[in-house]
């Protein structure tokens, strides 16, 4: 273990039932159809009261996203943010939004650009570098509800996301009190090394999503995108690569990359309390990025043995001690 970090120890020496001590199996059934009937029984409350709000990203860009007020008081505002291709219906953003909601928080699920049901919203396509949106509709949502010492969390390119809002956090005057990153992508060009290398599921599964969503902007903006066979080409750097370079502004897929990765020093100037979570089996974000990441006193790193990808599932109803963490950490802030 490496000295260099606070470690939440009750966190990190979670193990699962027998049957779910795989990476593989953690991360499958964590979005799986099998999780999913208990995830939507368990969110009901804070879906029948979710409003659709749509928010002002800076230069005439929108995000939307589902905000579930509380009737009475609240402990705060809590934010959740989802990964790549996910949305605010994802099983993992739903399971903590019941949880927070259940825990006395207002929640906002943001949908990124082009994820959920917002493609017809942005005229340009999404991609990971776009921050500044992001940060703009965060303070916008703040602004609108006067939040004061709210909370964020994001999974996976989410969480990504967040560290990278807390870099920003104090620039752009938005009043983050604690972060909670659950398996974030750290080097993006490490990440796409791991899921080409490994078993060949992860790829496709991200190939036939981004396939769909970019099928559903094309429909949505015709003249701009008509013309387009983006989604036949096979593999996720060679698209990645065509679509950086053509559609984004960058030289090249490893270009793009560095310009939404958080390795080296680059989460040394974090100054909201933050806490990561991810496990040694994730086979997704290769847990060895995580090792390297610079002494920083506001963050705390938990790395487990068990828990793949965003998965962490305890027991056999699938539910998560990364939920469990998130509520805590929130409330003990």
């Amino acid at each position: 273990m490496n000295r260099k970090f606070r470690v939440g120890e009750d966190f990190s020496r979670f193990v699962p039932p027998f049957g779910l001590r795989s990476g593989h199996v953690q991360s499958l059934l964590s979005s799986s159809s099998i999780r999913r009937h208990g995830v939507m029984r368990r969110s009901e409350a804070v879906r029948q009261v979710a409003q659709v709000w749509t928010l002002d990203g800076g230069d005439g860009i929108r995000l939307q996203g589902l905000y579930s007020p509380q009737a009475g008081a609240s402990k705060g505002l809590a934010v959740l943010l989802h990964g790549w291709e996910g949305s605010v219906n994802s099983n993992y953003v739903l399971g903590n939004s019941a949880r927070l909601f259940a825990a006395g928080f207002d929640v906002f699920r943001l949908n990124f650009r082009d994820h959920g049901d917002t493609h017809h919203l942005n005229h340009e396509i999404f991609h990971s570098c776009r921050l500044d949106e992001v940060v703009h509709s965060l303070r916008d949502l703040q602004n609108r509800l006067a939040a004061k010492k709210w909370f964020l969390a994001g999974y996976s390119l989410g969480g990504n996301f967040s560290l990278r809002v807390g870099l920003n956090a104090h620039s752009s005057g938005l009043d983050i009190l604690r972060i909670v990153a659950v398996c974030p992508v750290i080097d993006p060009a490490n990440t796409m090394v791991a899921m080409e290398e490994g078993i060949r599921f992860y790829e496709r599964y991200f190939e036939r999503k981004w396939s769909r969503s970019l099928r559903i902007k094309q429909v949505a903006f015709p003249d701009l995108y008509g013309d387009e066979n983006w989604y036949d080409i096979k593999g996720l750097r060679q698209r990645t690569h065509y679509l950086a370079t053509r559609h984004a502004g960058f030289e090249s897929a490893e270009d793009y990359f560095k310009g939404y990765s958080i390795a080296g020093d680059r989460l040394k100037a974090l100054d909201v309390s933050s806490t990561i979570l991810t496990s040694a089996d994730d086979p997704v974000v290769p847990v060895a990025d995580f090792r390297g990441l610079p002494y920083n006193p506001c963050i705390e790193v938990v790395i487990s043995d068990y828990g793949g990808h965003c998965g962490f599932l305890k027991n056999w109803k699938l539910e998560s001690i990364a939920e469990d963490l998130i509520v805590r950490r929130f409330l003990d802030s």
